[in-house]
């Protein structure tokens, strides 16, 4: 399994550790990946990800995981995001015309 957000395809980086003396060895930093299951009020079922602490911090802040997809561009997010931003989408134009 690839250690990439599910939602914001954030992955590891690569560095360089380096001592008192100035000498550097090659590192990887890895990203703080949680797997989580968030609950989706438009579309009515829960969604398991893996997602980083940071993109958990931005869900909780604008108030979920609809509004967090809705607010954000879809360049931003992953093939799956794009995803659930579509069903999304559809469900909300599916309730305005039968309202």
């Amino acid at each position: 399994m690839a250690r990439r957000c599910s939602l914001t395809g954030v992955g590891s980086q690569s560095g360089n550790n380096v001592s008192h003396s100035n000498h550097k060895t090659r590192t990887r930093f890895l990203p703080n990946l949680q797997h989580v299951s968030l609950m989706s009020e438009i579309l009515g079922v829960t969604v398991s990800l893996r997602v980083t602490a940071a993109t958990l911090r931005s869900i909780e802040h604008n108030g979920g995981l609809d509004s967090y997809l809705l607010k954000h561009s879809e360049r931003k997010l992953t093939a799956e995001g794009g995803k659930l931003k579509r069903q999304l989408k559809r469900k909300l134009a599916s309730k305005a015309a039968a309202a």
